[in-house]
């Protein structure tokens, strides 16, 4: 490959994730995430699920020798600048994962802990979190847990009076390996939705944005390949993290209903606002 054509390619993103039918989570909402960012996204399938807009009804892990294979296939193939990780699916699925991603140190990792739907289906049992905090926490560049997950992350079973804070719970997780920790509040009760990034030495910056009142499907997603993309495009991690959340709060304010359970955010809502803008001169 030729030093012009590799200058016309544009960031890759791999991500690895489960499908979602209603194209409103996992991969399907990574795909198009990472190509309104203006990357490539090349995807990993580590489960097919059973889901719509209401929720998850069912999921099916694929084997973890096959997730293997699909990564390797693809790094093998091409140069990728950004690893986002969603739904894992198995045990197995994040030993393999962590093999995998291992091997490229150097490429950021963008990890978005699902462990539940939207809805509150289980997505992740205890042999899974343990799992995932000793193999992939430690090789993650910026963890962004729900307010909810990062509680979960860090509980322990054997003291029930062992209630932390959110900025505890993200030292926490710093101490178990990961560079960032992004922990959002849509689930927090607080006028406004605030979102704080913590690193090694504590609060790297707070944001805090106007609360919308719909259910979204998918934000979690958004928000995460959002920042796997502009780091792919060479941000820096403060930049990246700003500049995603500004461009997930506008996909969710442009969300839409397409069925009878929750809202889906619109990762192309800029497109149709050309568009409108466009027709709006015309006439």
């Amino acid at each position: 490959m030729t030093l012009t054509a590799m200058s016309d390619i544009p960031p890759i993103v791999l991500t690895f994730g489960a499908t979602d039918p209603s194209g409103g989570a996992g991969l399907q909402a990574d795909i198009l995430t990472i190509a309104s960012m203006g990357c490539h996204p090349l995807s990993v399938v580590t489960a097919v699920t059973v889901q719509d807009t209401g929720g998850v009804d069912d999921i099916f892990p694929i084997d973890a020798e096959w997730v293997s294979d699909q990564a390797r296939a693809v790094l093998e193939d091409m140069p990728v600048a950004a690893f986002k990780i969603g739904l894992l699916g198995s045990v197995e699925n994040i030993a393999a994962i962590a093999e995998v991603i291992s091997d490229y140190p150097d490429i950021p990792l963008v990890f978005d802990p699902v462990l539940a739907s939207g809805r509150g289906d289980e997505l992740a049992d205890e042999d899974m979190l343990d799992a995932l905090r000793e193999l992939l926490l430690p090789q993650t560049t910026i963890l962004t847990p729900n307010s909810i997950e990062a509680r979960r992350l860090i509980q322990d079973e054997d003291n029930d009076e062992d209630n932390p804070d959110l900025a505890e719970c993200a030292k926490r997780i710093v101490q178990l390996g990961c560079e960032y920790v992004l922990v959002t509040g849509t689930h927090e009760h607080t006028p406004k939705v605030i979102n704080t990034l913590y690193g090694e030495n504590g609060l790297v910056r707070s944001d805090s944005w106007a609360r919308l009142s719909g259910i979204y499907h998918g934000s979690g997603c958004t928000l995460a390949s959002a920042i796997a993309s502009l780091l792919a495009n060479g941000l820096s991690m403060n930049e990246a993290v700003k500049e995603a959340q500004e461009f997930t709060w506008q996909a969710l304010q442009y969300a839409f209903r397409p069925g009878m359970g929750q809202h889906i955010p619109d990762r192309l809502f800029w497109a149709r606002d050309d568009e409108e803008d466009e027709s709006s001169v015309r006439h």
